[in-house]
């Protein structure tokens, strides 16, 4: 079985979900704006690499994960997670993010039109893939539904099932945007790893914590003493 090719998860019939994830990156020189003040500018963009990699290599080897599209523009980081496993496309619409998921899981269906699809951010690097699956198990019980953040304030994880359109709503409040838009909210103990997307120095703190992938490990490692993950 080759990466991006899995089967497994099901959903409350016990017919088997194989999903399709989205995931969007922005260019990697303006990603993670808030982390240059505990990283510094100069080594931003590689963390912001780094969380996407672990991200995706993680998500790819969840049962229920069939394959993930990421959407973005930047040149290195698609060949490095086309490297993965993962289908790159180019953010055509240009319109933000939530236009680029939109985008991304309308090519997903391109290729596989009943597929049930998921948006999740690109910077949760400790993300277990045991823990996705649980999240996975239990958006296939709904038409809609979303995971909230650590804060409980944002999202990382929205779920369509095959026929219904995703209808992302990301930035900011999106926890109480995806509720209004009728999405049922995920609520599980025991997943931290996926909402613990990582914004600044304390959210990566916090990451580590929890046992973040080795592509992150690795650049914190080599992070200047001055400041060390």
């Amino acid at each position: 079985m080759t990466p991006g090719r899995r089967d497994g998860g099901t959903a409350g019939d016990n017919v088997p979900v194989h999903w399709s994830l989205v995931v969007p990156l922005k260019p990697l020189a303006l990603a993670k704006s808030r982390l240059s003040e505990a990283a510094g500018g100069a080594m931003r963009p590689a963390f912001a690499l780094a969380f996407a990699q672990d991200t995706v290599a993680r998500a790819l080897s969840c049962r229920a994960v069939r394959d993930v599209v990421v959407v973005t523009d930047d040149p290195l980081a698609a060949t490095e997670l086309t490297r993965l496993g993962a289908r790159t496309v180019p953010d055509s619409p240009g319109a933000g993010l939530n236009a680029a998921l939109a985008h991304g899981a309308a090519e997903a269906r391109a290729l596989r039109p009943a597929a049930a699809v998921a948006a999740l951010n690109a910077d949760l690097p400790a993300l277990r893939p045991e823990e996705l699956d649980r999240v996975l198990a239990a958006a296939g019980q709904f038409p809609r539904a979303f995971l909230a953040d650590v804060a409980g304030i944002g999202t990382t994880f929205l779920s369509a099932a095959p026929g219904v359109e995703l209808r992302p709503a990301f930035g900011g409040h999106s926890r109480h945007r995806h509720s209004a838009s009728g999405a049922v909210e995920i609520e599980l103990d025991g997943v931290e790893s996926v909402r613990r997307d990582v914004d600044t120095g304390d959210d990566l703190r916090a990451a580590l914590a929890l046992g973040v992938g080795p592509r992150t490990a690795a650049r914190c490692a080599a992070a200047p003493a001055a400041w060390r993950c």
